[in-house]
């Protein structure tokens, strides 16, 4: 699992079998001092996560775990919204 934000939303007109209804957000992953870590990415969303939402991913084979169709090629999908996150030792200005 890993740490991302909400930054925007993917339009498909057509998709793979097994992804019709899914909605496809495009999330910021984030290290964990909440920092942008490499390229924004397109990922499944199957919590309703909305644009800015902070949300914690699955990425590879798990990612396709969590739709209803289990075998479909997707590599990222978002399976939780973080409401607080608390690290002891990397609070601001640590």
């Amino acid at each position: 699992m890993y740490l991302g934000r909400v930054i925007g939303t993917c339009v498909a007109s057509q998709k793979c079998d097994g992804l019709e209804g899914v909605k496809l957000l495009v999330v910021q992953p984030l290290n964990k001092h909440r920092q942008p870590s490499g390229r924004p990415q397109v990922a499944c969303d199957t919590v309703q996560a909305g644009q800015g939402d902070f949300v914690y991913l699955v990425g590879a084979r798990e990612a396709s775990h969590a739709l209803e169709q289990a075998v479909v090629p997707v590599d990222a999908a978002i399976v939780g919204i973080i409401d607080d996150l608390h690290q002891p030792g990397l609070e601001a200005g640590a």
